[in-house]
This record gives structure tokens, sequence and C-alpha cells, in this order.
């Protein structure tokens, strides 16, 4: 008798209440302890994300389109140095600092993406450009500042993207160092997904090397269908796996819950493979899951229930999620 009563009741479940709009953000995974973190550290990393789920916050808030928010959000992660994407991204073997960024639209799969480039301030904006005024989804190098001058763009000099702490990263070619990336995902009012990535690469990188962080379905995928992804970690595995991807067809052909499916992906099959890095992500309810098998990720959130947090290591608990201690 229990078991017809429970299959009677898993039947009769109802879908998750829809939130009206919800946003997540992350600035990097790696080894982020307490033990690295200064007092100043902490509070520039924390103020910087603060200002980008505000940014991104305002737009959803008065019914801003997600593409809006994701883009706004990591403008401004682009524009700190604590992070490895934009003003903050390291450098090369060759001591240059190259750029990579891609955006996607749930509701259409459309997407834009850009690498390679050394003069754009914001390479998130220019990914959106491509997606919205060209008939490609990616462009490199020169071609892409060559649309980037098209469009109108502003170009920057190489010194706007030297700061010490990456130049001193590179002379010291760190062994240990974090993955900075940053990235945005969103719901908005109108039940569409989005989700956009940007990065400064690998410290030391050579023969101009790609990772995943411009490559739709590796670091970024966005599907109304499933959810949105964004990725940070080492992305030859990323692109490997092509993880982001990967989490969405967990959930539209293997019926799992965006939860589980991105479990399987993180500490299941890149953890096999001996990848490290993580996930932020939202299901077409807003739901969010943040999961990552290094020591710490920077990450934020907020949505229309007011639910709202900024965390860095592995073992704090999301206070929205009393039942989960890996978030």
């Amino acid at each position: 008798m229990v078991l017809p009563m429970l299959l009677f009741v898993w039947g009769c479940a109802q879908e998750p209440e829809q939130l009206d709009w919800s946003l997540v953000l992350h600035g990097g995974a790696g080894t982020i302890t307490p033990e690295k973190m200064t007092p100043e550290k902490e509070f520039a990393i924390r103020t910087a994300l603060e200002r980008a789920l505000s940014a991104g916050e305002r737009i959803l808030a008065q019914d801003g389109s997600s593409l809006d928010a994701v883009e706004a959000a990591i403008q401004i992660l682009e524009n700190s140095p604590e992070f490895n994407a934009g003003r903050g991204a390291v450098f090369t073997a060759e001591g240059h600092n190259e750029l990579d960024a891609s955006i996607m639209d749930g509701s259409n799969l459309n997407a834009g993406a850009v690498t390679g480039v050394k003069h754009i301030a914001n390479p998130i904006t220019l990914a959106r450009a491509v997606m919205d005024h060209s008939p490609h989804v990616m462009l490199a190098g020169l071609g892409a500042e060559a649309f980037a001058t098209e469009q109108g763009f502003d170009t920057v000099s190489a010194d706007y993207f030297w700061t010490q702490q990456r130049w001193e990263q590179l002379q010291k070619k760190l062994a240990s160092e974090k993955f900075g990336t940053v990235g945005a995902v969103a719901l908005d009012r109108n039940g569409n997904l989005a989700a956009g990535t940007s990065t400064g690469g690998m410290t030391n990188k050579r023969f101009g090397r790609i990772g995943d962080s411009p490559i739709v379905g590796a670091g970024t995928y966005a599907n109304n269908k499933t959810c949105a992804v964004s990725a940070t970690g080492h992305g030859e595995y990323f692109m490997r796996l092509l993880v982001a991807h990967d989490i969405s067809a967990g959930m539209e052909y293997g019926n799992l819950s965006l939860e589980a499916s991105a479990q399987a992906v993180i500490n299941g099959k890149l953890s096999h493979l001996g990848g490290t890095g993580g996930i932020i992500a939202l299901d077409r309810f807003g739901r969010k899951v943040m999961c990552f098998n290094t020591q710490g990720m920077y990450r934020a959130w907020s949505n229309s229930e007011g639910d709202s947090g900024i965390l860095f290591y592995q073992n704090q608990m999301d206070p929205s999620d009393t039942d989960r201690s890996d978030l």
C-alpha cells in the first residue's frame, strides 16, 4: 500500500514557483582560502561583486532583459582589477593581455563571442555586438577589433590592462594560479534566460591558446527549455566535456534537475578527468546552482524574493539552502 501512495504523490507533484527574476555571478574558482585572503582584498572583491549585483538587479527589477542584466553585471567585473577579465586580465608568455568573452540568449539560442582581443575594455559588450549586429557567432583577434571599430567601440592602449599583481604572477609563473574568469546568468520577468562569461585567459599562455570562456557550450550556454550556465576553471577540460551544454543536456534528455545534472558533470565527469573549476547556473524557474570542485569560488546571487548573498569558500553555507553544505 505504501508504494502506490508514493507514486500517486510523485505524479501529482507541482512545478516549482516561478521567480520574477533571478541573477547569479561568479568571479572565478581555484585556491581561494581564508588563509590567502587579506581584509583589503576581501573588501575589494566583495565590493565589486556587490556593485555587479546591483547593476544587474536594477535592470531585472525594472522589467529589463536578462541579456542586459548579464552584460551590465559582467562589465562591472571586467572593470575591476581583482578578477581575471578586462582590466585585471593576466599576461601571456609574451607579456600581453588577450581577452575572451561570450554571451548567449536562451530565448532563441543566439550567441556572440570574441577571442584574443587586446584593446577592448569590455569584451562582453563586443561579444553582445557580434550576436546582435553580425551574422557570426565568434570573431577573433584583429578581425574582432576591426568589427569593434565598425561598431563605434572605443579602444584602449595595452597599458590599460597592466596591473602589478598580474605582472608579478607572470614573473613567478605561479603553479597555484586561480581561475579568475567572471560570469553571470540571469532570468528576467519574461521568463528568458541568458548567460555570459569573460576572461583574460591563463597566465603565461602560449601559441595563441584559447580557453572555454568564448566557446558556446563549453564556458557559456543558455536555453529557456533548461538552464543558463557560466563556467570558470581549467578551460581545456571544460572544452573536452562541453560542460555548460552537458549540464543542459542532462536536464533535457536525462530529465535531471539542474542540481543533479551540475553535480554529475562537475563532481563526476570533470573531476574524473582531473579538471578543476566550477559553474553558476539558473533553471527556467530561477532556481540557482553554484557547483565547484576547488577550494573556493567567488559567487554572488540575488532574486525577486529577496534572497541574496556573497560567498567565497568551499565550506561556506548558503543561508537559503540549509540542506546543502557544499555550495
